[in-house]
């Protein structure tokens, strides 16, 4: 019986190995053809409306045995590494390793891609402006705690454009050197992740100090190796800076998501697409009705808005910048038109990005 299984499983690994040669070749053409495609590009080789239609296409058939997700995490492999062919990639990321920023970069990129971490939002953008990274990705908004200001601060500052959105769900992670919650006395992490874990830690930690960090994985690296102290963080940060996991999914809310952006330096003006999405901030003169002025396009070119938010401009007291999302489907003119109207009625105005 022990022989018959034997003869059965060498059929079988045969037949894997014959399946992996013509994987393997395919895989070759396929990057072959690839390669082909990078003069014919206009910018870079990276196209993300492109690579999220291809995914999407294949995760959508009837795969058999993969399931959508497995797929699309092969395939995204597949696509790291014929853009590889086609030209190197430099990534940068809010850090330092093991931060959602850093799995969002990994997951968007793949294994193929440079990636470089650093310390703070606007070193991201930064190294985007200056060249020293082709791409950055740095936390937009969070569905519970809302925007990221040090991203819409850096939006405006910064010489870059957003040409993707990606979500995450959010999972957060008490992690220590301490096994026992009670020897904690101190919590480290991200303003946001703090707030977003408020109602838990009153609860389980209501004498403990909250001390904000630069980001999630960078409370994980300070508390590793002390004692007493506690950090907020993802799970892999647990395995990167050796500590113990004390509690999981801490988070008040479980269908706690964060939207992340995907930026490039803006060489040029972002041109509005059909069936895109437009990001823009403005601001307005202090008069009476200056907001419904600047609104009043939107609704005359029946144009539909996904966000509207404030900020202050930091230029002057109380002088606001807004914030606004909208679709544009295939009412492209009128699209034109809104933004063109919208432009003459507000003294500053900045397309943050178009994207899918």
């Amino acid at each position: 019986m022990k022989k018959e299984k034997k003869q059965q499983l060498k059929k079988i690994r045969d037949k894997i190995d014959k399946i992996d040669e013509k994987i393997l070749s395919l895989l070759n053409q396929r990057a072959e053809q690839a390669k082909k495609t990078t003069n014919l590009k206009v910018d870079s080789v990276y196209d993300p409306k492109r690579e999220k239609e291809v995914l999407s296409k294949l995760a959508g058939k009837k795969s058999g045995t993969l399931s959508p997700p497995a797929i699309e995490q092969v395939y995204g492999e597949i696509l790291s590494a014929c853009r590889e062919v086609q030209a190197p990639i430099q990534v940068s990321f809010l850090g330092p390793e093991g931060s959602n920023t850093d799995e969002v970069a990994k997951k968007q990129f793949g294994s193929s891609a440079s990636f470089y971490s650093q310390p703070t939002i606007l070193d991201v953008l930064a190294a985007v402006e200056n060249e020293e990274s082709q791409y950055g990705i740095v936390p937009l908004e969070n569905t519970i705690e809302g925007p990221v200001v040090e991203t819409l601060d850096g939006l405006i500052e910064k010489n870059v454009s957003i040409v993707s959105q990606i979500q995450l769900k959010i999972s957060h992670y008490l992690m220590s050197q301490e096994k026992d919650i009670k020897n904690i006395s101190k919590v480290y992490s991200h303003p946001q992740a703090l707030a977003q874990c408020k109602k838990y830690l009153k609860k389980t930690l209501p004498n403990a100090d909250l001390i904000e960090t630069q980001s999630t994985a960078r409370a994980a690296q300070i508390v590793s190796g002390k004692k007493k102290v506690a950090a907020i963080a993802p799970r892999p940060c647990s395995l990167l800076y050796s500590l113990n996991i004390i509690d999981k999914n801490i988070q008040d809310n479980p269908s706690n998501r964060t939207m992340f952006a995907l930026v490039e330096k803006k060489i040029i003006e972002p041109v509005v697409l059909k069936n895109s999405k437009v990001s823009v901030a403005f601001s307005l003169d202090h008069k009476p009705g200056s907001l419904h002025e600047c609104l009043k396009p939107f609704r005359a070119y029946n144009i539909n808005l996904t966000k509207i938010q404030s900020r202050p401009s930091k230029k002057n007291d109380w002088d606001y910048l807004f914030f606004i999302d909208f679709l544009v489907e295939k009412n492209l003119k009128e699209a034109e038109k809104c933004l063109k109207t919208l432009r003459g009625v507000t003294p500053f105005l900045k397309v943050l990005g178009v994207f899918a």
